[in-house]
């Protein structure tokens, strides 16, 4: 669990500094948002089906109360047991009691980020039960003890090379003259490794993408088939989940499903989709003996009826971190949160406190494309925004920021001299700029500087050109 989002102007520019990280970014950063306009252009009905998954997500939310309860009696129904849990630390002890229970010693796990914001797998630890991480990108960064750089691509900071020499390091019992010839040899090594550790464990827990309160069902995407073999071997499984997860129905699980895999993998649909529905019955040939959810808010009920309710349609695709140009240059590590990207710059402030978080809703050009992309429409630049207004009044800026909002607050409630400014900062510029055509460095703009030239004006400042073309139009 990453609680460091205190240090991310500094974490922004070791991440940029980090040859490795900025050849992976490179890599794979274009791909995601390739593949998400390629199968968005396969769909014709895509843009229809975001505004479906907007009125749905937003029913599910104005009515929470009433589908969490009603998901909560499907399950018990179904021979299910709900565990309702109000902190990450409500949510560690109630899945410590079951495995406790179950007399677990070895815990497998499918992919969770909910797990992570509440920091399951060091509690486990702590308290003598071993979890292992069955995703292969989370298995590799639990081997490294990293947290997740990507929600939907954990480890994909990663090179190559990097991936075998923590398989050598950890699977001592292998030789170590084998060879990697190619990636398929990693995963190989993986599977067989986790194939021991599916059968012994005592109690699988995954996440949920979504919750169908109809049913009393957990539906689950994956790539890799871990989830399923996480939630049908052990004698137990529990979801651990959060709860915004919920929908009123199969139906509307199915429209947010064709939006979710097209937006973050680019795919029609994720290789697996499990839908998990209590225990094994009479009759079942597999499936564990109990099933448990463990229901966390963490905050989230408190963004009901907020500026901030918008957030809680996150189908946590990463669309918005795949197409972000901050997220693109500093990697998800520099957020120090367990949520990276747009999305987390929203999400982190409520879970961490906006005194700890207050720089990630800064960390953002506004050019809008994260919210152009999301497949629910979350106005991801305008919650930025109320953080960022938050952050003012609390005065968590530093002093020259604050001093100079407020010497350029003074000057454009004075237009006149505003434009006279101005003007003659940009023919001044532009006169000394015009030998190089930009500054390679400048006083007061060290910021800027730092990382790229700033251009000399050309011409004259838009308001002298604006006031020009209403005059001739």
């Amino acid at each position: 669990m990453l609680q460091s989002s205190e240090a991310f102007v500094g974490n922004a520019a070791k991440g940029m500094a980090d040859a490795g990280l900025q050849r992976a970014l490179a890599r794979a950063k274009p791909q995601f948002a390739k593949k998400r306009q390629a199968a968005v252009d396969r769909l014709p009905e895509f843009e229809a089906l975001r505004d479906v998954a907007v009125g749905i997500k937003n029913h599910a939310i104005a009515n929470l109360d009433y589908y969490l309860g009603v998901y909560a009696d499907a399950v018990e129904r179904s021979g299910g047991v709900v565990h309702w849990c109000s902190t990450a630390e409500d949510a560690r002890a109630a899945v410590l009691k079951i495995c406790r229970a179950a007399g677990a010693k070895t815990v497998t796990k499918g992919k969770s980020m909910v797990t992570e914001e509440i920091g399951l797998n060091d509690y486990l630890e702590a308290n003598g039960i071993a979890p292992v991480e069955t995703d292969l990108g989370e298995y590799i960064l639990q081997l490294r003890r990293e947290p997740p750089s990507h929600i939907i691509g954990p480890a994909f900071h990663l090179n190559r090379e990097q991936w075998e020499e923590s398989f050598r390091e950890h699977h001592k019992a292998l030789s170590p003259e084998r060879v990697f010839h190619e990636r398929r040899d990693i995963l190989t090594e993986a599977r067989g490794i986790l194939r021991e550790t599916f059968l012994a464990a005592d109690v699988g827990i995954t996440g949920a993408n979504f919750l169908i309160a109809e049913t009393g069902s957990s539906v689950i995407v994956t790539n890799e088939g871990n989830g399923d073999l996480t939630q049908t071997l052990p004698r137990v499984h529990v979801v651990v989940t959060s709860i915004e997860k919920v929908v009123p129905n199969a139906e509307d699980c199915l429209a947010l499903l064709r939006v979710l895999a097209r937006s973050a993998t680019g795919q029609d649909m994720s290789v697996y989709t499990t839908f998990s529905t209590g225990g094994r019955r009479l009759g079942d040939l597999d499936g564990p003996e109990e099933y448990h959810v463990v229901l966390l808010d963490n905050g989230r009920s408190g963004m009901v009826g907020t500026q901030f309710q918008d957030m809680l349609r996150c189908i946590r695709c990463a669309a918005c971190m795949n197409h972000c140009p901050v997220y693109g240059a500093v990697g998800g590590h520099a957020y120090g949160a367990t949520y990276p990207g747009p999305m987390g710059s929203v999400l982190s402030p409520m879970l961490q406190g906006i005194e700890a978080a207050h720089h990630l809703p800064n960390a953002s050009t506004f050019c809008g494309k994260c919210e152009s992309v999301c497949p629910v429409k979350i106005p991801l630049p305008n919650l930025m925004r109320h953080w960022r207004e938050r952050e003012f009044e609390r005065h968590l800026q530093p002093v020259s920021m604050r001093y100079g909002l407020g010497l350029w607050a003074w000057f454009a409630k004075r237009p006149l001299l505003y434009r006279m400014g101005t003007r003659a900062a940009a023919v001044g510029l532009g006169v000394l700029g015009r030998k190089r055509g930009f500054f390679g460095k400048l006083p007061l703009a060290g910021g800027w500087t730092a990382g790229r030239d700033f251009p000399a004006p050309e011409g004259d400042t838009f308001f002298a050109k604006y006031q020009n073309y209403m005059r001739n139009k």
